[in-house]
């Protein structure tokens, strides 16, 4: 973690090292300025420079209100402490009209000045959290239910989720693992007359069938060992909104019994009790698993199948929505810079290229941790496909990782034509190179030996490459 950072803009040296003596001990990095004007261009210059500000009021080229005037002027919003000899409440609100956060009195008492210091810290903090909120909620209303895609499969199925969100039939919802079913899930509740209710989901393969059954119906105390209190089951916490059952094709058998009777019945009783108890709740399912096999093969109940598959909804994987993954990318992107508190503008025409090529297989799910990585450990404004790459770099040398063959070979595939016109051959060839190197781990012996050329023109082709970057 960096060190807090105050600027110190005082033509006076003995106050300046005053100040660098007190804070410098208690962990906080300082910046030192005689000139304010040359302190306004290093603050300028460079987007959080430092954390607070401490400026004295009188000085000889511009006064503190000066330089706060100019800094608010320009957008900067770095709290700034001024310092004076006059201790008056006309100084003090004409500092604090001009932008300043506060102001505190000469001679210095260090320990009042500390707590200015460390209260405006506080409001950087929160002025930063509301910013990552803002943004995260921003990115949230992109469209409805916070639902990004444009491809026409995808479309189709988000117009069937809204034409069916009023209606009281059960909607099975398929596709494969990491494609969104529990967002087009959401979004049927979200837009039908029960979004006022909550919206309860469970994932039916991820707990053990004799727990599932008491998460779904509820116990009374006693029922089991381990019952030591009565509980209600989903159903009746989904009242009067939905009850989400992911991965309904892993339902045990007598599970499929029993959640065929609820459906049919609308009621359900708690392990343990006889009595039964009317559920309001509007069940959405989904699966991966292809029920109608799963039905022929004697894995699944017919008569449940049937009973659930009232209105299908196929959410199509994402390597048939092409058109989804850039703005899905760029979605992702901005809600983890948020979270992150990252400046990250957004992704090089090569990172884009980069996404369009690969299969994923894991889908949207796969996507969003890819991006939340690459942002997480990105050094730049921009994600480049190395910061994409980085799930391959499974291999290290000299403590280093060094991306796989595959992955070069995938990530080289398609240099040869850039925006459908070919590359000028000197550029092909530059790139030619630097892919030889990094296929061959930067042995530049042996990349000269694959390329067939010797030592003296491979050294003399990077030398004239390094040279063009540097120009």
């Amino acid at each position: 973690m960096s060190l807090p950072r105050i600027a110190v803009i005082d033509d006076d040296i003995e106050i300046r090292d005053l100040i660098v003596g007190f804070f410098r001990p208690k962990g906080y990095e300082l910046l030192l300025f005689e000139d304010p004007g040359k302190a306004l261009k290093e603050i300028s210059a460079r987007e959080n420079f430092c954390d607070v500000i401490i400026s004295d009021l009188r000085m000889p080229t511009m006064t503190g209100l000066d330089v706060t005037r100019t800094l608010r002027d320009s957008g900067c919003s770095i709290p700034i402490v001024i310092m004076t000899a006059h201790q008056s409440a006309e100084v003090a609100l004409e500092a604090i009209a001009a932008g300043a956060y506060d102001f505190v009195v000469k001679p210095l008492h260090f320990p009042q000045l500390q707590v200015s210091v460390e209260r405006a810290l506080v409001l950087n903090k929160i002025k930063s959290e509301n910013e990552t909120l803002r943004a995260v909620v921003a990115s949230n209303k992109g469209t409805a239910s916070g639902i990004i895609g444009k491809s026409p499969k995808f479309l189709h199925a988000l117009d069937l989720a809204r034409r069916v969100s009023n209606s009281t039939a059960h909607v099975l919802v398929s596709g494969e693992s990491g494609s969104g079913k529990e967002v087009v899930a959401r979004a049927i509740h979200q837009f039908g007359s029960r979004r006022h209710g909550p919206f309860v989901a469970i994932n039916c393969s991820a707990i053990p069938e004799t727990l599932l059954e008491a998460e779904l119906f509820g116990y009374v105390k006693g029922a089991f060992t381990g019952a030591i209190d009565k509980r209600i089951g989903l159903f009746e916490e989904a009242k009067g909104g939905t009850l989400f059952l992911d991965e309904i094709g892993d339902l045990s058998p007598p599970l499929q019994v029993k959640l065929l009777r609820v459906l049919q019945d609308k009621t359900i009783k708690r392990l343990g009790e006889n009595q039964s108890r009317l559920i309001d709740a509007r069940v959405i399912a989904a699966t991966h698993k292809n029920l109608r096999q799963e039905v022929e093969s004697g894995q699944f109940r017919e008569d449940l199948f049937f009973r659930l598959n009232v209105i299908p909804i196929n959410i199509p994987p994402l390597r048939e929505r092409r058109e989804d993954i850039i703005p899905l990318s760029e979605f992702f992107l901005h809600k983890h810079a948020a979270l992150n508190c990252v400046k990250i503008s957004g992704l090089t025409k090569d990172a884009c290229e980069f996404l369009l090529r690969r299969p994923w297989k894991g889908n949207v799910r796969e996507l969003e941790n890819l991006i939340e990585r690459a942002v997480v450990l990105c050094r730049c404004t921009t994600i480049d496909v190395p910061d994409l790459n980085f799930e391959e770099e499974v291999m290290t040398r000299n403590g280093n990782p060094v991306a796989s063959k595959e992955s070069l070979l995938t990530s080289h595939r398609q240099f040869v034509v850039r925006e459908e016109h070919i590359v000028p051959l000197e550029e092909l060839i530059d790139k030619y190179v630097t892919f030889a190197l990094e296929l061959n781990g930067g042995a530049k012996d042996r990349t000269a030996k694959a390329l067939g050329v010797d030592r003296k023109t491979l050294y003399r082709r990077m030398r004239e490459m390094d040279e063009a970057k540097t120009h």
